[in-house]
C-alpha cells in the first residue's frame, strides 16, 4: 500500500526523534497525529472532500442545518421548482453576512418577505461532531414553497487513528503528514529547536506543493487554462 499506515507513522515518529513508547506513549502520539492532521486540513482545502447535499426547503422556515461534518460551504443552488427535481432553472445564491439578511427582511410587519431565496448566510455555532449539525444556513427571502436545493461543501475528512489506519492524507500526502507530526512532537519534547525549525520548514515546502495540486492543478485544465509553467532559476554565471 502506498503512503503511510497509522502504525508506520507511529514508528517513524519514534525513530526520527530517537524515543520510545516510554516517552511517546500511544495516548501522546494519538494527540500529536490528530493535531497534525487538523493543521493540514486547515491549511489546505482538500479536493477529495468536496461533497454535495440535496434537500427541500420548508415554506416559511428561514434556516436549515448545514450538512453533517461540514467545514465550509462552497455554494448553494436553489431550483425554481419544488419537489425532488434537480434539473432546469436554478439560482446560485449570494453569500452575505447574517446582519445583511436581517436588514433585507426588515421584519417590522406581521411576517418576513417570502419568495425564492436570493441570499444565504451562516448562522449559529458548530458542534464539531460529524454526527450532528455543524451550524445553520439562513435564507432571504424566506422560502415560500418547498424549493429543491443543493449545498456544495467541504466535509471534515476522516482522521487517521489506531482504529482508522489510513486516510486520504496518509495515502497521498505522507511526507507532509510526517513533517507536521514531527513539528508537533518536537514541540511536545521541548526541542531541540533546530530540529523543530528544520521540520517546520520541510512541512511548509511540502504543503505548498500539495496546495499547488489541490487548489491549482486539480481545478484547471490545459485546454481552458493553458499548460502550467514552472519557472526554473538557473545559477548565476
Amino acid at each position: 500500500m502506498a503512503g503511510l499506515s497509522y502504525s508506520d507513522l507511529v514508528t517513524n515518529i519514534r525513530n526520527y526523534t530517537e524515543t520510545d513508547s516510554n516517552v511517546l506513549t500511544t495516548a501522546v502520539l494519538e494527540n500529536i497525529i490528530l493535531n497534525a492532521q487538523y493543521r493540514i486540513f486547515r491549511d489546505i482545502p482538500i479536493d477529495a472532500e468536496r461533497q454535495q447535499s440535496l434537500g427541500n426547503l420548508v415554506a416559511g422556515q428561514e434556516t436549515i442545518n448545514t450538512p453533517a461534518g461540514c467545514l465550509f460551504i462552497r455554494g448553494i443552488q436553489v431550483y425554481s421548482t419544488a419537489g425532488s427535481e434537480t434539473t432546469g432553472a436554478n439560482r446560485w445564491l449570494e453569500k452575505k453576512d447574517y446582519t445583511y439578511l436581517q436588514e433585507y427582511q426588515d421584519v417590522t410587519g406581521t411576517s418576513a418577505a417570502q419568495g425564492q431565496p436570493k441570499y444565504y448566510a451562516m448562522y449559529g455555532g458548530a458542534t464539531g461532531n460529524a454526527a450532528t449539525t455543524s451550524g445553520r444556513i439562513a435564507f432571504a427571502p424566506v422560502p415560500n414553497t418547498t424549493y429543491r436545493f443543493r449545498v456544495h461543501y467541504n466535509k471534515m475528512p476522516s482522521t487517521l487513528a489506531s482504529d482508522n489506519t489510513s486516510n486520504y492524507i496518509s495515502l497521498n500526502f505522507p511526507n507532509g503528514l510526517l513533517y507536521a507530526c514531527l513539528v508537533e512532537t518536537y514541540g511536545y519534547l521541548k526541542g531541540p529547536m533546530d530540529m523543530l525549525t528544520l521540520y517546520e520548514n520541510k512541512y511548509k515546502e511540502e504543503v505548498q506543493k500539495f496546495a499547488n495540486e489541490q487548489v491549482g492543478r486539480r481545478r484547471r485544465d490545459d485546454y481552458t487554462d493553458g499548460t502550467v509553467r514552472i519557472p526554473i532559476h538557473s545559477a548565476n554565471p
